[in-house]
């Protein structure tokens, strides 16, 4: 932060603007420790280090498919009407340690997975054969080891056959030595299963950050209950907790606090506890009930060197009270939003995402961005000297964005049906249909 006091902006013309906020913010907030978790545990985290594969995969040469482990000589120019007839040695399952020997004139029956024995050269499916005399499916065939009773033990193959043919060699998918994963990689169901195939059980990553979220307003009930007169449903946390964990991080939410100093002060200490990040929204304007600059006053260890909220107008639209500094002995992030749904919705993925995936290590923190045409029914204006941020439905195969909804910052239900944010600078005060804008992508 630029002051290291809890202060408030006096001075009425003093607008700071969006990217200043933001670097301070990004400034001031550092990746989380690494730690080391168990492959479950660690999706969602980013990784810290380079792994490298420690055993080829696969770690042997197996078969592709159910069928019979063979000599390519041996049935080399096999027909329908001159089938190739191998003597059956024996079964070769996945998992299993010993595998006959095929040798010449012989075929050993091999299940999808399992290693190719000692002298075959190929496997042939087993609807090229007639299934060995005497069995079903080869997923419910009995060993050729004992030969059924009445059967010759033997297996009739229709077709011929390349060397290696149906064979999945061993390394094809990695090697050992080759680096599986680069630090920086975020794991997802995809990666963990890498890891889990080359033997690593735990994996050293920056842990998913916590954040907490809460919404402050003697108005705000529960969605579920019975509305009272001047009662509204609190929707601010239920959206800024989805979009924390659409972030990645683990989020918390916590029920609408009343509008007194003290209890807004007390819930905010007994959540830092379980935060690495803690997010509020409402009471930061310059009414008479905004408690939240009352209560983050002195809120934690006022003697610790560096602590304190600073509370800031923005040169910005919807969004212009923000809040931002860090709170208790260990310096706990603190991003205080306005109270309006659209204001504090825009202002949780213009500062508060980039704080949270700063937080994971990431190395790019912001929402991609796009140019586009804007399709409107008539121009859009905006304040001078305000960057301004409008709902919009991105259209990305005509490379189109019309606005969504009017630019109050009350209307949930436009915000509901954007999948962007139409971005108009801080000197243009009107944009024709048809001219090209800056678009925050939030699909």
């Amino acid at each position: 932060m630029s002051s290291s006091a809890t202060t408030e902006i006096t001075g009425q013309d003093h607008l700071w603007s969006v990217s200043e906020h933001l670097d301070d913010i990004l400034g001031s907030v550092r990746p989380l420790e690494p730690i080391e978790l168990q492959l479950l545990d660690a999706q969602g985290c980013v990784l810290v280090e380079d792994v490298t594969v420690p055993v080829s995969l696969p770690p042997f040469d197996n078969s592709s498919m159910d069928g019979y482990a063979v000599r390519v000589a041996d049935i080399a120019g096999a027909s329908e009407e001159f089938p190739a007839v191998l003597t059956v040695v024996g079964d070769v399952a996945a998992g299993q340690g010993e595998q006959p020997t095929v040798g010449a004139g012989q075929a050993a029956r091999i299940m999808t997975g399992a290693p190719l024995p000692p002298g075959a050269e190929a496997v042939v499916p087993v609807e090229w054969t007639d299934g060995g005399l005497g069995a079903g499916p080869v997923s419910g065939m009995r060993a050729h080891s004992a030969a059924p009773d009445g059967a010759s033990g033997e297996v009739r193959v229709h077709r011929p056959a390349e060397a290696r043919a149906h064979v999945r060699a061993r390394g094809s998918d990695v090697q050992a030595g080759d680096r599986a994963l680069t630090a920086g990689t975020v794991l997802g169901a995809p990666q963990i299963a890498l890891l889990a195939a080359i033997g690593r059980g735990t994996v050293t990553v920056r842990p998913r950050p916590r954040v907490v979220v809460m919404s402050t307003g003697s108005e705000l009930i529960q969605p579920g209950e019975e509305l009272a007169k001047g009662q509204i449903y609190d929707s601010n946390s239920f959206a800024l907790t989805a979009a924390a964990r659409d972030a990645g991080a683990i989020a918390y939410r916590v029920g609408a606090v009343a509008d007194d100093a003290e209890t807004l002060r007390s819930t905010i200490e007994d959540q830092l506890i379980r935060a690495d990040l803690i997010v509020t929204t409402g009471g930061v304007s310059v009414g008479a009930y905004d408690v939240v600059k009352e209560a983050l006053s002195s809120i934690g260890d006022e003697d610790e060197a560096g602590s304190g909220i600073e509370f800031r107008k923005l040169a910005m639209q919807p969004g212009k009270p923000q809040g931002f500094g860090s709170i208790g002995p260990d310096h706990t992030p603190l991003l205080a939003l306005p109270g309006n749904p659209v204001s504090s919705y825009v202002s949780f993925e213009i500062f508060v995402r980039p704080a949270v995936r700063t937080l994971m290590g990431l190395p790019d923190v912001h929402r991609p961005t796009a140019r586009a045409k804007l399709t409107a029914d008539k121009a859009l204006t905006s304040p001078s000297g305000r960057r301004q941020f409008l709902r919009g439905s991105y259209d990305p195969q005509a490379g189109t964005v019309r606005p969504v909804g009017g630019a109050g910052s009350h209307l949930v239900a436009a915000l509901a049906h954007a999948d962007a944010l139409i971005v108009v600078p801080e000197k243009t005060t009107s944009v024709e249909p048809g001219a090209d804008v800056d678009v925050v992508l939030l699909g």
